[in-house]
C-alpha cells in the first residue's frame, strides 16, 4: 500500500510504516496536482499537516483513497464528516504535540513580560549605541509566579499549559465549553507526582480575573476574543493565540495594544495565512511566531509513530 505524506513525517513514522510494509512517499505534491498524483500512483493514504486540503472534491476524485491522516489536533483542513460517509478512515494524533504547544505559549509568555520579544529586534540594531537607553527602556519586567493565567479551551493541550502554569507558582483559571474540569497531574523527575483539580469557570470570570489569557480553542466560526471581551479583561494583560488563526478578532487585538487595554500579546496563528496582516507583523508590541506550535522533533517524532501504528491497525 502506498502512503503521500504530503506535509512531511519523521523518519521513525517512516521506518515503523516501512517495517509493516507499506511505502511512503515524502513527495511535497502541490494542492493543484494531488488529484491527478493521487490517481496515477494510486495513493491508498494520504497524510497532512495543515497546508494541505483535504476536501470533498478531491475525495470524490481520488478513489484509491481508504485513509486521510492529520498529523496533529486541528482538522479544519479536512472534511472529515463527507470523507467518513465515504467510508474512508480519519485519523488524527490530538495528545503527540500537546507539551510543544503548551511549550511554546510560555515562550511566548517569558519572551513578552521581559520584552525579549522587542530587545532582540532593537539591540543588534543599536545594542553599541543605545545600551543605557534599552536597558532603562526594558527595565520594568515582570515575573509569571504569582499571576493568574486563563486558559480558554481545557482539552489535552489546555491542561499542558495548565501543568506548566501550576508549576511556576501561577494561579489557573480555565474556561471550557464542554468540561466541567479536570485533575492536573504533575510528574516531577525523581518519580513523585502531585495532582491538582482545576474546575472550569464561566469566561466573564476568566476575563476579569486573569492577568494572561491564552486559548486552545478549534476553529470557530465566530470569534471567541473580540472587543466587548477585551473590554472585560484587566488593563494590561497579555495574550497568546496558538490555536487557531479567526478566535481572536485581530483588528480588536490591535485596538486594544494601541489603547494600552492589552498590553502584549504573542501569536503563533494568524486570520491570513501565510500572508498575515503587515499591522500585526510591524507591531512591536507583537511577539510572532510563524504557526510552529507542534514543530519540535520531540512531537514530531510521536505524530509519526502514532499515525503509524493507527495506519497499522486500521489498513492492514
Amino acid at each position: 500500500m502506498k502512503i503521500l505524506a504530503n506535509d512531511g513525517i519523521s523518519q521513525s513514522g517512516i521506518d515503523a510504516l516501512q517495517k509493516e510494509g507499506f511505502e511512503v512517499i515524502t513527495t511535497k505534491v502541490a494542492q493543484e496536482q494531488l488529484e491527478s498524483y493521487i490517481n496515477e500512483y494510486q495513493i491508498d493514504a494520504i497524510l497532512v499537516r495543515s497546508a494541505t486540503q483535504v476536501r470533498q472534491e478531491l475525495i470524490d476524485a481520488c478513489p484509491s483513497l481508504k485513509l486521510i491522516g492529520r498529523g496533529g489536533v486541528g482538522m479544519d483542513n479536512i472534511d472529515v464528516q463527507y470523507a467518513i460517509d465515504q467510508g474512508l478512515h480519519v485519523i488524527n494524533t490530538p495528545a503527540a504535540s500537546s507539551s510543544s504547544v503548551a511549550e511554546l505559549v510560555f515562550a511566548h509568555l517569558f519572551g513578552m513580560v521581559r520584552f525579549l520579544h522587542q530587545s532582540n529586534r532593537e539591540m543588534p540594531l543599536e545594542g553599541d549605541s543605545r545600551f543605557k537607553e534599552l536597558k532603562k527602556a526594558y527595565a520594568s519586567g515582570m515575573e509569571l509566579r504569582g499571576k493568574t493565567i486563563g486558559i480558554i479551551g481545557f482539552g489535552r493541550i489546555g491542561q499542558e499549559v495548565a501543568k506548566i502554569a501550576l508549576g511556576l507558582g501561577m494561579t489557573v483559571v480555565a474556561n471550557d465549553a464542554f468540561s466541567e474540569g479536570a485533575p492536573i497531574k504533575i510528574d516531577f523527575f525523581n518519580g513523585q507526582s502531585i495532582t491538582i483539580p482545576i474546575e472550569t469557570s464561566d469566561l466573564d470570570t476568566l476575563l476579569k480575573e486573569s492577568d494572561f489569557i491564552t486559548l486552545h480553542v478549534p476553529a470557530q466560526e465566530q470569534y471567541i476574543i473580540g472587543e466587548k471581551e477585551i473590554e472585560k479583561m484587566k488593563t494590561g494583560v497579555g495574550i497568546v493565540n496558538a490555536a487557531r488563526g479567526g478566535v481572536i478578532d485581530e483588528v480588536a487585538l490591535v485596538n486594544a495594544i494601541e489603547s494600552k487595554k492589552v498590553k502584549f500579546a504573542g501569536l503563533d496563528v494568524f486570520e491570513n495565512e501565510p500572508k498575515p496582516e503587515i499591522q500585526l507583523l510591524m507591531n512591536p508590541e507583537l511577539s510572532l511566531t510563524p504557526h510552529i506550535g507542534a514543530a519540535t522533533m520531540e512531537a514530531q517524532d510521536r505524530i509519526g509513530t502514532e499515525l503509524a501504528s493507527q495506519i497499522t491497525k486500521l489498513l492492514k
